[in-house]
């Protein structure tokens, strides 16, 4: 038994009848489903809370390493629901930008029979348009840690085709760094695409900051938890006199809010450390609706996601929550599948009201779900895109035997093409100036309305925003994905709304370019 090299904690090995004894539980193995797994590990758990001597109960703030479920990742590459009927044979082609195409000739719905396709996936040329990137600001100087499971093969080499595809500055390899912890990935890389989605999209908005991509150990409790948390610590306990980056973008999660309180109990202490360390750690809110852990920790910068549309001129031509209902086309009619993504948020069943969000978000938002009293936690705190129908085009290597590796895009979606994002926007903002924001909540909340992009409710907007056909690519049937839609008769809704001003959607909005980012610095000045 011994500490980490951070003392941070205290590591200890042994049999799992030693870890029995010891915590006085029994471990036992349990049945895969796709929502609880062990990647690619039989999954294990001790079946009953563990239990602490009492001369120890006082020094202890969690046990891991007893599970080794896998983290949540808020990614979405393809859909997931199929209709019960064999869908239409329908063939139409994915949009450059929104509302390139449009398929006529469909079953009415919103009055009309015509709707456009979702893209192909943005660029990054088209996000840094669409948010008001500019030149000037590019995030010279700051560093981005991206917090991931694992590193991937040839990361640089990719983002160095991504950038060059996408019509971005070639990335310089002296901002570029990595550290691997433990055995990297030899226990699996289920951060694959994760990782080369977090790298793209927190260049896009931060082209000349520093990235360091930080994989933590898959084998580390055999593919759980432990990993990441181990890659955050890494971040804060940095050379032993400063943290490793100002900016840390973590793109998972961890479980609902009532995971076992162990693991919240481990989450909220190096939080509140980084807090006093001056690193803002931003998480993804998730992909479906309601609250995820961590990132309704109040010790968060909790990032939400959204549907946005984008023209042909690069301009955003609307934006709201994102909260997606999946319906095929069969027959002649639309079958309703339920929820196929939406930003999670919403009401904390865990976290009072923090004081930054007091006089901000409205009451109804903050108001304690069931019969609790007093008002709570609302998240997210801020948003970016996420709906995979106005997704991200991903680029990625694959390495075919014998021959070179060869680029190619994927469209993906969720709230961890927000994240980094979101944090590249910082980085941008944080250039130039004496001392780095961390923590940023409690500024976000003085900002003006200006500072932000309002992500409005899409129900009396014109038809072609309130949905589009997806791309087969993505579905692989034909189907239509309607925008904000909100319905407590969905499968997997959970009252969240879209509003303007503060919403549990898209919290304050997404950074508003060159507003976002003086506002900002006049406030951390």
């Amino acid at each position: 038994m011994h500490a980490d090299s951070g003392r941070s904690y205290v590591i200890g090995t042994g049999t799992a009848r030693q870890a029995e004894a010891a915590f006085r539980t029994q471990i036992r193995q349990y049945r895969s489903s796709a929502s609880v797994n062990a990647g690619p590990y039989v999954l294990h758990a001790n079946s009953t809370p563990v239990k602490i001597p009492a001369s120890l109960a006082s020094s202890v703030i969690g046990v891991t390493g007893l599970q080794n479920a896998a983290p949540k990742l808020p990614l979405i590459t393809k859909a997931s629901h199929r209709p019960t009927r064999p869908a239409k044979t329908l063939k139409y082609p994915c949009s450059a930008y929104y509302g390139q195409h449009v398929v006529n000739g469909l079953p009415k719905q919103f009055g009309t029979t015509s709707f456009p396709t979702g893209v192909c996936g943005y660029t990054g040329s088209q996000f840094r348009s669409a948010y008001g990137s500019n030149n000037a600001n590019t995030g010279k100087g700051q560093t981005i840690a991206l917090v991931e499971l694992g590193l991937t093969q040839d990361m640089f080499l990719t983002l160095q085709d991504y950038a060059k595809a996408d019509g971005l500055p070639a990335p310089n390899p002296e901002r570029y760094s990595e550290l691997s912890l433990g055995q990297g990935t030899a226990c699996g890389d289920a951060f694959d695409v994760e990782e080369q989605l977090d790298v793209e999209a927190s260049y896009d908005m931060a082209p000349a900051a520093n990235q360091l991509v930080v994989g933590g150990d898959s084998c580390a409790a055999m593919f759980g938890l432990q990993g990441l948390f181990d890659a955050d610590l890494a971040v804060l306990g940095g050379n032993g006199s400063h943290p490793l980056a100002s900016i840390a973008s973590n793109s998972w999660g961890s479980g609902a809010e009532n995971q076992p309180a162990i693991w919240t109990n481990i989450e909220n202490a190096y939080l509140v450390r980084a807090v006093g360390e001056g690193v803002g750690m931003y998480f993804s809110s998730s992909d479906g609706s309601g609250n995820a852990m961590p990132s309704t920790d109040p010790n968060v910068t909790s990032v939400g996601g959204t549907s946005l549309g984008i023209n042909k001129a690069g301009g955003r031509i609307f934006e709201t929550g994102w909260s997606d209902a999946l319906s095929a086309l069969v027959g002649k009619s639309w079958e309703l599948l339920g929820e196929n993504g939406a930003a999670g948020g919403g009401p904390s069943q865990l976290w009072t009201e923090p004081a930054y969000q007091k006089g901000v978000v409205p009451t109804a938002l903050a108001t304690a779900p069931g019969n609790r009293g007093g008002l709570v936690r609302s998240a997210p705190d801020i948003s970016a895109d996420g709906d995979e129908i106005t997704g991200f085009g991903v680029g990625l290597l694959s390495f075919p035997k014998n021959k070179p590796p060869k680029y190619g895009t994927i469209l993906v979606g969720g709230t961890s093409i927000a994240s980094p994002m979101v944090a590249g926007a910082v980085a941008a903002a944080q250039q130039g100036q004496s001392h780095p924001f961390g923590f940023l909540n409690p500024v976000l909340y003085k900002l003006p309305h200006s500072a932000f992009n309002d992500a409005l409710p899409v129900a009396h907007a014109p038809v072609a925003w309130r949905g589009a056909m997806c791309p087969l690519s993505f579905c692989g049937f034909a189907s239509l994905s309607t925008t904000d839609d909100q319905s407590y008769s969905m499968f997997g809704y959970t009252g969240q709304v879209t509003l303007k001003g503060y919403d549990n959607m898209t919290g304050l909005g997404t950074p508003n370019g060159q507003s976002f980012i003086n506002a900002l610095r006049k406030l951390e000045g």
